[in-house]
């Protein structure tokens, strides 16, 4: 099992991910999702196709503004599935109002025909530091 043999295109990947919900493009990251997709949030668990993404993209109740990844670490279990852990700080509007949090999320991304694709994300708020 490598670690962080081509962290740089994951992490691109994700940041891509990011902005195009900074930027308000859904197709932008539902090119990047498998279909189906995974997620797993303070919502629940869930499985979604494309047109289920588009329509969770573009509910104006809730935008993202603004982010900033760190302590990004990649894990290649095989030549074609890369596993991305890393830290978000978020800055939303969610029913008009702002809102700023940090998470602790992870990415599943598998190699199809070439490509990488995002098959499963999961987010959970960070544990309050002591």
């Amino acid at each position: 099992m490598a670690k962080s043999r081509q962290p740089s295109e994951i992490e691109k990947l994700e940041r891509a991910f990011w902005q195009s919900l900074v930027d308000h493009k859904p197709k932008v990251a539902t090119a990047m999702l498998t279909e189906p997709a995974l997620m797993v949030s303070a919502h629940g668990a869930m499985t979604f196709g494309h047109a289920a993404y588009t329509r969770m993209a573009n509910d104006t109740k809730h935008k993202v503004l603004d982010y900033a990844i760190s302590g990004l670490e990649v894990l290649f279990p095989s030549d074609d599935v890369a596993i991305a852990t890393y830290r978000v700080h978020q800055k939303m509007e969610l029913d008009g109002k702002p809102v700023e949090m940090d998470v602790v999320d992870s990415s599943t991304w598998v190699k199809r025909d070439g490509a990488w694709k995002c098959a499963a994300h999961t987010e959970c708020p960070e544990a309050a530091k002591a």
